[in-house]
């Protein structure tokens, strides 16, 4: 591998003066940087990276850590952090925990054995410490929560307004006429599972409708969780629901599937809804009704964010949330019929 040694040995310069000559430094003459770049071009060098992170005690990487890559939403988010990230001069690492604490903590752990010079993370539905989050800002890794955060870590976030988006959906549904509106809820302690199950219990409170323990299933964000919670809604809630609310565009996938299998009538028999608006929720036979985020918004503002703290001279951490406004979708699984 080509070194600044050896553009230095070919032009019988020093290595400092390559090296302030490739860094433009104002110190260096034009016609000195002019045969530096040309050599350089020649000999085809290219700069060591992990010198460099060595030198600087951080590279130009940043790690992303993501619950799941299978997911429409994650993909999108990706895409608007990678955008932002190479306009800035950044490489992208990304990490995927599976929705796994200690695979989380591997991936964290990861990221900063590769000096990385920021993170990007949305945490896993199995994390309730966050002692490695505390090791990051202890090494002073500028670090931002996206989607999923924690109250308990003092670091900047950007989420969109979960809270907002239930309420709003399940107000649409109340104004339609469904009143056993049951929800598909995720784990109790993450985050957007708090924030949307608030928004439903308001939605109920504010509409004058009684709670009823029974109408709540708690589970997974994915489509098995749907399938599984789906069963579990119809044996413990008597009589059956006239929706559903599922907590991700996942869950009412499968919540699809059972209706669809069990001869059920969307909305007639049962409304359905979700949250995201993935890219299939259009193309369901009814289309569904569900809450749209500013997904790819989301990954900008987060490594805008990141990119912010980066350029930081003196970090100071403090909880600090962006929060994005949800557009709510009306379609066919909740407005087919007209209730009485």
């Amino acid at each position: 591998m080509i070194t600044i040694k050896d553009i230095a040995f070919r032009l019988n310069i020093s290595v400092s003066t390559v090296s302030r000559a490739l860094r433009n430094h104002p110190d260096i003459s034009v016609e000195t940087k002019r045969k530096v770049i040309k050599m350089a071009k020649e000999l085809d060098y290219h700069p060591n990276a992990i010198a460099q992170s060595l030198k600087r005690n951080r590279s130009n990487l940043i790690g992303v850590i993501v619950p799941q890559v299978k997911h429409d939403f994650f993909a999108t988010v990706m895409s608007g952090i990678a955008d932002v990230a190479y306009n800035a001069g950044y490489a992208v690492m990304i990490f995927q925990s599976n929705e796994n604490y200690e695979r989380e903590v591997f991936n964290v752990n990861a990221v900063m054995a590769q000096r990385a010079a920021g993170i990007l993370v949305s945490i896993s539905k199995s994390t309730e410490k966050f002692d490695h989050f505390l090791q990051l800002i202890e090494k002073d890794i500028p670090i931002v929560f996206f989607d999923r955060g924690s109250d308990q870590i003092p670091v900047s976030q950007v989420v969109v307004d979960d809270y907002d988006g239930a309420y709003k959906l399940v107000t649409h549904l109340i104004k339609t006429g469904y009143r056993r509106i049951a929800h598909l809820a995720g784990p109790q302690y993450l985050s957007i599972a708090k924030t949307r199950f608030q928004g439903y219990i308001d939605a109920l409170k504010d509409a004058g409708l009684p709670f009823d323990q029974s109408l709540i299933v708690y589970g997974g964000l994915n489509e098995e969780d749907g399938l599984t919670g789906f069963e579990r809604l119809m044996q413990q809630c008597h009589p059956s629901p006239d929706a559903i609310f599922a907590i991700t565009d996942p869950v009412a996938y499968g919540v699809f599937q059972r209706l669809k299998e069990n001869r059920y009538r969307i909305p007639d028999d049962i409304a359905l809804a979700g949250f995201s608006d993935n890219n299939i929720a259009s193309l369901l036979d009814p289309p569904l009704t569900t809450v749209r985020q500013p997904t790819y918004n989301i990954g900008k503002e987060a490594m805008n964010v990141l990119h912010q703290l980066i350029n930081q001279k003196e970090r100071i951490y403090k909880l600090n949330k962006v929060v994005l406004k949800t557009e709510l979708i009306i379609r066919e699984s909740t407005i087919g019929k007209t209730k009485d």
